[in-house]
């Protein structure tokens, strides 16, 4: 794919947000955007957010912390129209702090996990139907297995994120496994994710080469 000229919606969390990055410039998306010569890299990227919807969420009594409760699918009527492409990257507040149970592949709510993915993913397809719509899995962070998580593993969040795009035909980059970033090693985790989560400038460049490749070979 030529992305010169292209216009890109960047729906995610914090990291999309920029939490970590010394400034907006060197968020992956706008790297993306100069390394690309992309005509636009539009940021709905929202700290603490997540795919699922949480269990204590209610629209009429929303938490102390409002921001936390716009989930994905909330949030995805806010983009653009006119996105080329739209690029989802989230999943890794779902393992961290989410209390949505996992469900199964058959769910289609948004308050299971794979119900969520479903109704993400569906919602894309209509609201963008001549974009290009990509994915990209949560990357390895610090503590991969939470003892209170509804799964317990990470890992298991970015294989039902596949699964389900499988199902739809929606390309996935594996930055879990591709990305080259893994904290449990001393090194890495200081040149690309200091606080273990939160990739810095080297990090976010490393995700934007990894995504400028696999955008231009779809």
């Amino acid at each position: 794919m030529e992305l010169a000229g292209k216009k890109i919606n960047f729906l995610g969390d914090s990291i999309t947000q920029g939490v970590g990055s010394s400034a907006p410039e060197h968020i992956y998306l706008n790297v993306l955007k100069r390394n690309a010569h992309l005509a636009e890299a539009r940021n709905y990227g929202v700290s603490g957010t997540r795919i699922a919807r949480q269990s204590t969420f209610r629209s009429d009594d929303p938490s102390q912390n409002v921001p936390f409760d716009r989930d994905f699918i909330l949030r995805m009527d806010e983009m653009d129209r006119d996105a080329d492409i739209v690029v989802v990257f989230g999943g890794t507040n779902d393992y961290g702090h989410g209390d949505a149970p996992i469900g199964t592949f058959s769910d289609r709510t948004p308050n299971t996990f794979y119900g969520a993915c479903h109704v993400l993913m569906r919602g894309l397809i209509e609201r963008f139907p001549d974009a290009a719509i990509v994915f990209m899995t949560p990357m390895h962070r610090r503590e991969e297995v939470r003892s209170d998580a509804p799964d317990g593993s990470l890992e298991n969040y970015v294989r039902i994120l596949q699964e389900v795009a499988s199902y739809y035909a929606l390309p996935v980059l594996d930055l879990f496994r591709t990305v080259g970033i893994q904290p449990a090693v001393p090194i890495l985790q200081e040149k690309f994710l200091p606080d273990g989560l939160h990739p810095n400038d080297a990090g976010n460049a490393k995700i934007a080469a990894r995504l400028q490749a696999f955008l231009e070979s779809l």
